[in-house]
Formats: C-alpha cells, sequence, structure tokens
C-alpha cells in the first residue's frame, strides 16, 4: 500500500487507475495499491491533478514501510502518548535544507521541531493555530515543500497503509 497526500489525489487517482484506493477522512490522503515506484506515482499523480483541475499542485507518496518508519523515528513519543493532537509530522516533498530547520529551531516560542529525513516532527504544546511559528522566516528557507499530519492522522495512515 501507498499513501499520498493532497487534496486533489482523489480525482487524480482514478485518471491513472490506482487500486485499492481509499480516502482518509477529511485529511487530503488517500491509500492505495500501486506497482510503480514512489517517484513515478507524485509524477503520474502531479500531472494527472494538472489536466483534471487546470493547476499544478505537489503530490507527496510514501510507502508502508516509510509511513511505518515515521512512526517508529518519532522524537516526541511523551507527546504522541499524552498529547497526539499538538504533534505534527510535516510530510517533505524532499530533506528539508539544514539552514530552514535551524531557522526554525531558532524561532522564539515553546514548539519543539525536529529535522528525521523528509520530515518534520513539531511539537505545539499551545496549539497549532496560536502559534507564532506558523510564519516564521525559517519555512521558506527549508527548499522543498510539504504538509503536515497530526499524530493521530499519522497513526492511521501508517494502519491503513500496512
Amino acid at each position: 500500500m501507498t499513501t499520498t497526500t493532497s487534496r486533489q489525489g482523489s480525482a487524480a487517482a482514478e485518471g491513472i487507475a490506482l487500486q485499492e484506493v481509499a480516502t482518509v477522512l477529511q485529511t487530503g490522503n488517500l491509500v492505495f495499491s500501486a506497482d510503480t515506484t514512489p517517484d513515478a506515482l507524485e509524477q503520474r499523480l502531479e500531472k494527472a491533478c494538472a489536466g483534471a483541475l487546470g493547476h499544478t499542485t505537489e503530490v507527496l507518496v510514501r510507502t508502508a514501510a516509510e509511513w511505518s518508519d515515521i512512526v517508529d523515528a518519532n522524537p516526541s513519543p511523551r507527546e504522541a502518548g499524552s498529547d497526539p493532537s499538538h504533534l505534527l509530522v510535516m510530510v517533505m516533498k524532499r530533506e528539508p535544507l539544514e539552514d530552514g530547520v535551524k531557522a526554525l529551531q531558532a524561532h522564539p516560542g515553546p514548539e519543539r521541531i525536529e529535522a528525521r529525513g523528509r520530515q518534520l516532527y513539531i511539537v505545539y504544546p499551545q496549539g497549532i493555530g496560536r502559534s507564532k511559528l506558523n510564519g516564521a522566516p525559517g519555512w521558506n528557507k527549508l527548499g522543498c515543500r510539504g504538509t503536515g499530519r497530526n499524530w493521530n492522522t499519522v497513526l492511521k495512515l501508517a494502519a491503513l497503509s500496512a
């Protein structure tokens, strides 16, 4: 099973004949089976979204094994257990640039950020909506885009992908 994160992914998936396609609540995620590489799937889905919607969007694909690794690599197990809605995993298109990660880590505030491969793990102890980290200049220094999912959604994606 493979998972994609894209708001427009469902319509695009229909056009490229993915198998066992399921949407995951209102998360913008799809879980599906496919017989090709994640990179090739990203390209196919991005092209299908552009054709169906008339504009480009980035699609991020992770395999079942990668979702399992994302769960295992969590640097904040305490928060995952006690306050999972305030633990966010930002799935990135590529590994973020170190300068951007350091800039975000240096931002004043209670948030904690850890980079692990193509993911950022962010703890928002006072909630995401009130955080000043969201407008911090470090985001534009990461060198790639990503999409965030709270820990409950990450666990659901990992379970459905397995």
